[in-house]
């Protein structure tokens, strides 16, 4: 299985099952990334927002995504939504691997949530606070889920990213056991584990 970051939270993920699009964002709805022409499977939004949902990005292959696909109902703040909506967590199972996209989660997880996530291989999570939950709060995310493998995202860098957000710095010190991937692909492997993966496009 691959996973390729295209910026923001917009990633592709490629499994013997097939390929799926997570998080497409708008032309110019996102400083400093800008999406090529794609196609997969399935395209996957978490929420209604343009740097999340432009699935016009995505040309779909016309046949379904063949792994298992599960998505659990959270909240884009810490105020149940009453500041931005929900929000989609999806778990995508292929390959005998399980990666959770976390899309914009702005509040901490339940015990319900994490009961129905299950074992978490590969997570997704926001960091940048602001819109999401912050470097601590992604934190603590990872731990609950006991993730053994945690990709940072929805993140401020040298060039891109939104002002108002933070950079990926705090979470990787919270985190440890980093491993910096050059360019914007990667291999799951889970002899990797425990890790942080961090791509310096």
């Amino acid at each position: 299985m691959k996973l390729r970051w295209y910026g923001h939270s917009c990633f592709l993920l490629e499994s013997m099952g097939g390929s799926v699009v997570f998080d497409p964002y708008a032309p110019g709805s996102v400083p400093g990334w800008d999406l090529p022409p794609l196609r997969a499977n399935a395209v996957i939004c978490s929420h209604g927002h343009r740097d999340h949902s432009y699935a016009a990005a995505v040309e779909l292959t016309g046949k379904p995504f063949g792994g298992k696909v599960l998505q659990v109902d959270s909240f884009h703040d810490g105020c149940r939504g009453m500041l931005r909506g929900k929000n989609l967590i999806t778990l995508v199972e292929d390959e005998g691997l399980r990666v959770v996209h976390m899309g914009d989660i702005g509040c901490a997880l339940t015990e319900a949530q994490i009961a129905a996530l299950g074992r978490v291989d590969v997570l997704l999570v926001p960091v940048g606070g602001h819109y999401t939950v912050d470097a601590a709060q992604a934190w603590e995310i990872a731990c609950a889920l006991r993730a053994a493998i945690v990709i940072p995202m929805h993140y401020r860098g040298e060039g891109f990213g939104y002002d108002v957000i933070g950079p990926v710095e705090p979470f990787l010190r919270l985190a440890g056991n980093v491993r910096e991937v050059g360019g914007m692909s990667y291999t799951v492997d889970l002899s990797d584990a425990p890790a942080t993966i961090v791509f310096r496009p």
